[in-house]
């Protein structure tokens, strides 16, 4: 496991209620109430927010990259990203696909600066080998 040698950021919340209860960070800007899948609830819920903080970084990855190799990106650069919650004989998991438009791109280059980026963001990172994950160009 690789070790963090210098923190950048730290992010810090408080949760209460769990899936239908609210969030807030320490700094004030993100205040979600939360809420189960499926429910109607009126809020958010935990999976969504994994979804948006993945596809940004994944962007933010394929950007380093792009920059990193000299490469230009369209400016309509898109990553949708799913989140599937579900459960097996073992309990509760989680599954993604990161749909990434690239509009523009000849299609190898497309492909291996997904590839790449996908090597180097921290929530790929961190999912690796621990979650079901498919990547596409669309």
């Amino acid at each position: 496991m690789s070790q963090i040698e210098k923190v950048l950021y730290t992010a810090k919340t408080h949760t209460t209620g769990g899936r239908d209860g609210a969030s807030r960070s320490s700094d004030g800007i993100l205040d979600v109430k939360l809420s189960s899948p499926g429910s109607s609830g009126g809020g958010t819920n935990p999976e969504q927010l994994f979804a948006a903080g993945w596809s940004a970084c994944f962007i933010g990855a394929m950007k380093a990259v792009a920059g990193q190799q000299k490469i230009s990106l369209p400016a309509d650069l898109a990553v949708d990203a799913e989140v599937d919650l579900g459960t097996n004989s073992g309990g509760y998991l989680l599954q993604a696909r990161l749909n990434v438009s690239l509009p523009g791109m000849e299609r190898g280059a497309a492909q291996q600066l997904v590839d790449a980026a996908h090597q180097v963001c921290p929530y790929s990172k961190a999912t690796r080998n621990n979650i079901e994950v498919e990547l596409k160009l669309v």
